[in-house]
């Protein structure tokens, strides 16, 4: 059964820090892309921030510069460094693992196959 659970999220203060990880287990995630989302209430689950399998990056114009994708294989963990983080920023982050060796559609929700369930990021001004 593969699962993607994800975990860091917390509150923090404008302009403070937090780093997210995504551990991906029961099956190895070589070739795939990892891409994380986020959802505000009342909002579409949106693209944050992506990794392509051959090691490309993606990010929303809105997260740029404060935002890291990386990966470390040998844990099978992704993760998200959120700096300089915005009140607009909060929401709740999902990981998502897909596109296998593809290097495009990384942004589109639809484009992957297995989500994590989520974890909470509360930026207070």
């Amino acid at each position: 059964q593969v699962q993607l659970e994800e975990s860091g999220g917390g509150l923090v203060q404008a302009g403070g820090s937090l780093r997210l990880s995504c551990a991906a287990s029961g099956r190895t995630f070589s070739g795939y892309g990892m891409g994380w989302f986020r959802q505000a209430p009342g909002e579409e689950r949106q693209f944050v921030a992506a990794l392509s399998w051959s090691g490309r990056t993606y990010y929303a114009d809105s997260v740029k510069g404060r935002f890291t994708i990386s990966r470390d294989n040998a844990k099978n963990t992704k993760y998200l460094q959120m700096n300089s983080l915005k009140p607009e920023d909060t929401a709740v982050y999902y990981c998502a693992a897909g596109n296998r060796y593809r290097d495009y559609g990384l942004d589109l929700r639809g484009s992957y196959d297995y989500w994590g369930q989520g974890t909470q990021v509360t930026v207070s001004s």
